[in-house]
């Protein structure tokens, strides 16, 4: 069967932070203020700009100075969510949303001057390398990026295919950070992935990964596809959805809700609502429904699955999600620069604002424990006798992968020894009782493997997608 995953987030893409964008846009128009001598709040910027242009003891590029002040402005909302691109910048940018780019596939955001990771893309060089949700980037090349914006980080994250960037990762209930080491590759434009997961009950699983200008047309060309091979029965996964358009939230929210039934509610600064409401449509695929949503499930996401909840009564199985509940538009300058800021809150249809709190599934289920163990650098050396956290990751990995070590301590003995020889046996690898290079590259692609076998919360979606369809 064809995939399709379509990655363009038109003003939410790989490495930008995770928001809500419309296609609201100003191209070129800069007539929405006004600013003349006449407006004494600028005095002290005319003032400030004057005295660095002819009195600072080096030249001064004044494109510069007046990009900082607009940087400066929207930094001052505190408000990861708004942003400034200058040309070069914003040029970066838009090559990020052309047929496909060359970069790691990681959505970040700014966090109080901290680089987060959102949501690592399906397939891509950051989820090979296992980046989860919420992983803290301190680091790129051993160069700090701490206080960076999200799209600074881009430019020093993002490079050729086949070229290699380490990032320093700090992660949450870890003590210790580490490097991460990331082959960059090009990353094709897809968001939609659909197959039948158990064909005799005709149950499909049909992933989504971001919400880009023609997830909707991929998603029932899917959907299409999966009825002509037998399905009776839908699982949509919104893991790792950092989110995307809001018009694809909602035109996706259409082919499932009954008409007239309550997709979102917009509110402005003056407490003003607009109330969004599903339209029929002939394309519904009329199957039973279950959502699987996790931590990493942001912004378009949780529209799609405040929707489900809390006007179609589909039932959300999983964890919480992010909390991401405002929409953002955006403006092009004439020099192509880009000024991106946030202009309303998002509402569900019974009226939460989920942001900074997610949406609580209905059926709470996690993954195993060792689905959120850390990397182990490649280049890393571990054998008998050394001592380290690695080693401890490593014996972890190899307990979940049927590889008996012994002790998870992180001290490499003879057993532990052993166990990577048999592991390396069984994987075809040079038999030599160390981990580095391959071995341990192919240790954590086989847990990665061993994650999506035993996937928990979509093994519970099952379950209760087959109480729907038997009742």
């Amino acid at each position: 069967m064809k995939k399709f995953h379509f990655i363009m987030l038109l003003f939410l893409v790989v490495f930008l932070s995770a928001g809500i964008t419309t296609f609201a846009l100003a191209f070129g128009d800069e007539k929405a203020v006004t600013v003349g001598t006449d407006r004494s709040e600028f005095s002290k910027l005319y003032t400030a700009y004057d005295t660095l242009i002819k009195g600072y003891y080096e030249e001064v590029d004044g494109e510069d100075l007046i990009n900082g002040a607009i940087n400066g402005m929207v930094q001052a909302l505190d408000d990861p969510y708004s942003d400034y691109m200058n040309t070069t910048e914003a040029k970066s940018f838009h090559e990020s949303i052309s047929s496909s780019f060359e970069g790691i596939g990681a959505e970040i955001q700014e966090v109080n001057g901290l680089i987060q990771i959102v949501s690592p893309i399906k397939e891509s060089p950051a989820e090979k390398a296992g980046l989860k949700p919420n992983d803290k980037v301190l680091s790129v090349d051993g160069k700090s990026i701490q206080g960076m914006s999200a799209t600074e980080a881009v430019l020093l994250i993002r490079g050729e295919k086949g070229t290699t960037v380490t990032l320093t990762i700090e992660r949450p209930g870890i003590p210790d950070s580490m490097d991460v080491s990331i082959v960059r590759d090009t990353i094709p434009i897809e968001t939609v992935y659909g197959e039948l997961i158990e064909g005799e009950d005709g149950i499909a699983k049909v992933q989504i990964t971001s919400f880009s200008e023609n997830t909707t047309d991929e998603l029932i060309e899917t959907l299409n596809d999966l009825k002509a091979q037998g399905m009776k029965g839908l699982i949509l996964d919104l893991r790792q959805n950092p989110g995307g358009l809001l018009e694809e939230a909602i035109s996706i929210a259409n082919l499932f809700l009954p008409n007239n039934e309550m997709i979102l509610q917009i509110e402005d600064r003056e407490g003003n609502r607009q109330e969004i409401k599903s339209a029929s449509s002939k394309k519904n695929p009329n199957v039973p429904l279950v959502v699987v949503v996790d931590k990493g499930s942001a912004s378009a996401s949780e529209i799609l699955a405040g929707a489900f909840k809390e006007s179609a009564n589909i039932t959300l199985v999983g964890e919480k999600t992010f909390g991401k509940g405002t929409v953002q538009k955006a403006q092009n300058f004439k020099d192509g620069s880009n000024l991106k800021f946030t202009t309303e809150k998002w509402l569900t249809p019974k009226g939460n604002w989920i942001h900074e709190k997610g949406i609580a599934p209905d059926v709470e289920v996690t993954l195993p424990d060792y689905a959120s163990l850390t990397m182990i650098n490649p280049d890393s050396e571990l054998k008998l006798s050394s001592s380290s956290n690695e080693v401890q990751t490593a014996q972890k990995m190899l307990t979940a992968l049927g590889f008996n070590p012994g002790r998870e301590d992180g001290f490499f003995d003879e057993k532990t020894e052993q166990a990577v020889k048999e592991f390396q046996e069984q994987k075809n690898l040079e038999v030599t009782g160390i981990l580095t290079g391959e071995s341990t590259i192919g240790l954590m692609e086989s847990l990665r493997k061993h994650i999506e076998k035993n996937d928990t919360q979509l093994q519970k979606a099952v379950e209760v997608l087959k109480d729907q369809m038997s009742n």
